[in-house]
């Protein structure tokens, strides 16, 4: 990695792993170490925030430059031509995260037992930053990271169909498959996500057409942006009912690193219209609020309006 681009991300807390990937502690981690407070992944899917290693293998690569996105863009590459061993990867962000925590060893409010559970990660969220599928070998590090015990959750832009396939063929697919739908059609898709090339939207619905062929659970995430993807529900509905996911989470926005320079704070949802979204999504396509977070303003649908959590 170039050194300049390296102090950067050192500089914002990450803890860079070989040549393309990083480790940063997530809020919620620190929140559950000290204050016994999960993020809402805690209480949609019962993972346990403290237990979670937050990595990517693809630190400064992503072929979409999404308004809202928290990164620095500016030099950030939209392919990824390396590939680090996977167990490599895997070893050392457990490393990283161990060094990154290490701190909270001595902190009054973090209880010997917590701390000793945190040190063993079982849970690995793939999306900190970047597009993970990038990465040509991220179906071999998903196995990496099942034949250590841990759960997987993979987030993606849902710009590369045939990365999903090849990984369903392998049996290599996560615990839990993220795609991320912030834009009701093409329009609002060019504007608001930015693209690199002509073909994301049309790959995007390659991708939910996919869905239901897919041994594993599913998530759409609408991320909803004030004043740019709000409304639309009938087109939304449409492109969820093409893939059927297990669970769709309607998440705010948040005002938050670098697209602090590119939207406003007024392009922040109030809870209370996030909700009000989610229920006319959910009549549209059937399903039923199944729980909620105002602090994260996220609401989960499923389809008979229970929760699901991960056996692990």
């Amino acid at each position: 990695m170039d050194p300049a681009k390296r102090e950067v991300l050192e500089r914002q807390g990450y803890e860079v792993v070989g040549e393309h990937s990083g480790v940063k502690v997530c809020h919620w981690t620190k929140s559950s170490l000290t204050k016994g407070v999960g993020c809402y992944k805690e209480t949609f899917y019962g993972i346990k925030s403290h237990r979670c290693l937050q990595m990517t293998p693809a630190v400064d690569s992503c072929n979409l430059g999404c308004l809202f996105c928290w990164r620095t863009q500016e030099w950030g590459s939209d392919s990824l031509a390396h590939a680090d061993d996977p167990g490599f990867i895997v070893e050392e962000s457990i490393e990283a995260q161990r060094h990154l925590i290490t701190g909270f060893k001595g902190n009054p409010k973090v209880s010997t037992e917590k701390f000793d559970e945190a040190w063993h990660p079982n849970q690995v969220a793939i999306s900190l930053t970047g597009e993970p599928t990038l990465y040509k070998r991220l179906g071999e590090m998903i196995d990496e990271f099942h034949r250590r015990d841990m759960t997987t959750f993979l987030v993606t832009n849902g710009t590369t169909p045939a990365v999903l396939r090849r990984m369903a063929s392998e049996g290599r697919l996560p615990t839990q498959l993220y795609v991320t739908v912030a834009a009701p059609n093409a329009d609002v898709y060019r504007k608001l996500m930015a693209p690199k090339s002509e073909h994301e939207w049309e790959k995007l619905k390659e991708t939910l057409a996919l869905l239901p062929s897919l041994d594993t659970r599913t998530v759409i995430r609408h991320t909803l942006v004030e004043g740019w993807n709000l409304g639309w529900e009938d087109e939304y509905a449409a492109l969820d009912a093409t893939a059927q996911p297990m669970f769709v989470e309607c998440k705010g926005y948040s005002f938050v690193g670098e697209s602090r320079l590119r939207l406003r704070v007024e392009n922040m949802p109030e809870h209370r219209v996030i909700r009000q979204f989610a229920d006319t999504l959910g009549d549209r396509l059937g399903y039923k609020v199944a729980a909620e977070r105002e602090d994260s303003r996220v609401v989960l649908l499923t389809r008979d309006g229970a929760l699901h959590p991960i056996v692990s």
